[in-house]
This record gives structure tokens, sequence and C-alpha cells, in this order.
């Protein structure tokens, strides 16, 4: 039969369980192949009661005709689950492709996503050559802008290898070093940029400045001695408010690996050999540089030796001028930092929770890709949420686009329930399409449900903003007199 058929639809145009039988004497093997055995397989198994083994051509001639049989079906499918995905895609942007049958898209797999990226820039693209084609109620695009996008994003996957096969050529001195190859993210991998982020820009633009300048324009830094790379920055504020979205931009925008450590991870995994681990981290980034080594849970606890070796290497850079590689450290209690540690972090930097117009910016960015209903008021939502972060935002998002699907399933149950007493057919059930868009009762019913984690009162929130105006950017300095001086 043709590959690609109605059979292969039932496994979402996947191959790889259909090339497991292929190559098992007997069914009775799954089980004895160590490894969890698919969903796809056991049906197979159950649509299929009697089974006939087909063995491995035993001649060198019939076997290689074989493989190149088997490379050929693989390919095949491959070719018709790109297709099947771009049709899809293109039929839900109300566009189509003239001749999109005969391409032959075999280098890659794509996903939902590239092969939104893909539509993408094949509009762009037939828009420049036809102008005049976007006054039709439906565009029909030709065959050679998808070829331009496919190649496009070829181009940009085939760099991304490259840079990571890059990443693991780089020579390593010790055995914590290739330990820490799988923790250097290259930028194009992390996905996150500032226009992710809703809110900050006051930070944001701090960060641009500090980093971002320096990492892309390290010449316009080396005249004179008070124009140097800031090498340590450190973010701080209540938990939720954005501190790991904004060091993942920070990476991205710049155009730097990205190595993140945990200062509790340490302290547990690597006990009694956190100084040489350390010394790895400092290690790797300077050879992968330009590179931002991101501190998480800098407030932790840990022993002193660690704090000199982290010192010792810390130093090691910051008299390298240049070198580009940042300390980007973030978190909730910096009033539990050492005065060593605070004195080698610069610029210091509050992310706290965000008022009302930063609230609507963050919902904006959240809901950016969601169905709405017109009246969504951004600006009701944002001060009904007094006190809420950007975490906490995302949280009452979520639920207040959970609530539709619950009202289909409530009615779906009930239209089943009628069927089954007047013993008719079960009733269809819906789709995706049947969705209705989020509007403001949904907003209140998640506003109800879903509260504020941080409490602008407590004591934590208070001790972060009087630290702030004394270390922060932007503080008074002005420490405050003690009562026995009055």
């Amino acid at each position: 039969s043709q590959p690609g058929g109605l059979l292969f639809t039932k496994f979402g145009g996947s191959q790889t369980s259909l090339l497991d039988l292929a190559f098992l004497d007997s069914f009775g093997r799954l089980h004895d192949r160590g490894k969890e055995v698919s969903k796809s397989t056991k049906f197979l198994t159950k649509l299929f009661p009697n089974r006939v083994t087909v063995h491995m051509p035993q001649d060198e001639a019939l076997l290689a005709s074989w493989k190149h049989q088997l490379d050929q079906d693989a390919e095949t499918l491959k070719m018709k689950g790109n297709l099947n995905l771009l049709q899809t895609v293109l039929g839900r942007s109300g566009m189509d492709c003239e001749g999109l049958e005969t391409l032959r898209i075999k280098d890659q797999t794509l996903t939902n996503e590239s092969a939104e990226k893909v539509v993408g820039w094949a509009l762009s693209h037939h828009l420049i050559l036809n102008p005049e084609a976007g006054s039709s109620s439906r565009l029909v695009l030709s065959c050679e802008s998808i070829q331009y996008s496919v190649t496009i994003l070829q181009a940009i996957q085939n760099e991304s290898k490259s840079l990571k096969k890059s990443l693991k050529d780089v020579v390593t001195e010790n055995e914590f070093e290739k330990r820490l190859l799988a923790d250097v993210i290259p930028p194009s991998d992390i996905g996150v940029a500032f226009d992710d982020i809703g809110a900050l820009e006051n930070v944001k633009d701090t960060l641009k400045e500090l980093v971002m300048l320096p990492l892309q324009r390290p010449e316009l830094f080396c005249k004179g001695q008070l124009t140097k790379p800031c090498k340590g920055i450190l973010l701080f504020g209540p938990p939720g408010t954005g501190k790991t979205m904004l060091k993942k931009a920070v990476a991205t925008e710049a155009d730097a690996n990205f190595i993140k450590i945990s200062m509790s991870g340490i302290t547990s995994k690597w006990f009694g050999e956190g100084e040489k681990y350390v010394k790895a981290v400092f290690s790797r980034a300077s050879k992968v540089a330009p590179s931002v080594v991101f501190v998480d849970e800098f407030h932790c606890t840990y022993p002193s030796s660690l704090i000199n070796a982290e010192m010792v290497n810390w130093d090691g850079l910051r008299t390298k001028d240049t070198e580009r590689v940042l300390v980007l450290a973030a978190t909730n209690r910096p009033f539990d930092l050492d005065e060593a540690v605070i004195r080698r972090l610069p610029w210091r930097l509050m992310v706290n929770l965000p008022d009302a117009a930063n609230r609507a910016k963050i919902l904006k960015v959240i809901l950016a890709k969601e169905e709405l209903s017109p009246y969504v008021d951004f600006d009701a939502v944002a001060s009904m949420t007094e006190g809420y972060s950007g975490s906490d935002l995302k949280n009452l998002c979520v639920t207040a686009a959970h609530r539709p699907i619950k009202e289909i399933l409530e009615r779906e149950k009930k239209e089943q329930a009628a069927a089954l007493a007047e013993s008719k057919p079960p009733p269809s059930l819906c789709r995706s399409a049947d969705i209705r868009p989020l509007n403001m009762v949904d907003c209140r019913y998640a506003h109800q449900q879903v509260c504020a984690s941080v409490s602008s009162e407590s004591v934590n929130m208070t001790e972060l903003l009087q630290w702030n105006e004394l270390y922060g950017e932007g503080g008074s300095r002005r420490k405050k007199a003690l009562s026995y001086f009055m």
C-alpha cells in the first residue's frame, strides 16, 4: 500500500512505531527491549491480532535494497507530514498555496511553530513580489514563496547546529568542565526577548545600557578606565516579578551564551567539590564568551571556602577588561548577602511588583495570542489585581482560559446524558473552533480563584524596600538614625 495512507494518519504522521515493528522478529520481544512500549505500538498489536514475522534479508544485495526502500518510505512519510502541516497552517490563516503538493521538503521535519514561521515568511515574500495581492479576499501564495521560506528556515537551523557543535568542540580542561557542556545554552535556544516582558521598562533600559551594548560593541568601551564594561549585576525583588525572564532576555538580545548555576545545587549535588565546580563555571564562560553566567538563589548560605573560590574566580574576570563575561545574580533576599559579594555587584536593580499601568502591559503580552472578546478591558483587570506579580497575572490568565473549556465539557456531559436517556446516539464532540473567546466574566471569575502570592505589606517586602534604599540603584542611601541618638 502507498505510505502515508489512512492508517498512518492514526498516528499523527509518526513513523517510529511502524519502523519498530519492521525490525521486530516477533511482537513478543516488545517486553524484552528494556524500554517503555509506546502507545502507538500497543495500539498496533491490538489492531492486528494475527501477525506474520518478516525477517530482514540475509543476502547483502537484497539487504541493501531493503534498507534503501525503508529510507525512501520514511522520506515519503516525512514529506507528506510536512505538506499536511503546511496545508493546515495555510487553511487556518485563510490562505492557500498553488502547487504545494509539488514541494519536496525532505531534509527536515516541520513542527507547528516552524510551519507557522514558514507561512509567515512566505506571506511577506509573496506580498513584496505582488503588492496588489493583499486586496484579494483569499490569498493564494506561490510555491516559490514557500520554498524560499523553507530555505531560510534551513539556514537558521544549520547555523544553530553549527553553533552547538562549536560549543561542544571547545577544549575542556577537566571533568567538571565536561559536565558543564549541557549547561551552556546558545542564545538561539533561549527564545525570550525583551518584548516578551510586558513591563519593567526602566530595568530593561538599564540592562541594555550596561550589558547588551558592551557585549555587542566592545570597541566603544576599551578607551580609558572609567568605561570598562560592568562585570556584575544583581537583580533582587519579590518572587514572580520577572527576574528569570530578564536574564534570559539579556542573553538572547546580547547574542551571548547562557550558563545557569544554582547555589543550592552546588552545595548539594557537588558537596565537597563546589570550589572546583565554581572554577570550571568561570573557565567555561571565558572560553565561550560572550557569555552570561546567571547565579540563581544567590541568597543561599554556603561554606566560606566556596565564597572564597567564587570571589577569586570573579576577581579574575574583573581583571580581564577584554573578557566579555557577565555575572548576573538574582535573589529574593538581598539582605542576607555578604558585604564582599555586594561590593562585587556594582549595579543592584530592584525588580518590584508592577503598578496598574505595568500590569496592563503584562496582561497584553500574556494574552497577545489568545482570542479575546472586544469588551475585554485590560485597565479594568489591572485595577482589580492590585499587588499581583507577573507570575500571579499569568496564573490568573490561565485560570480564565480554562473556563470556556469547562463550559464545553459540562455542556457535552448534559447532551450525552440527554441522548442516553432518549436512546439516541451520542452527539459529536466539540472542536477547538467551538471554544468561545475570553471575556471579562472569565477574568472576574479567575480573580476570585487566584490571589496575590506576595503581600505588599509583608515583613520581607518591607525589608526589600529598605535594602533598596540603602544599596539599590536610585536609593536615597540615607541610613535611618537609631533612637538612642535622638
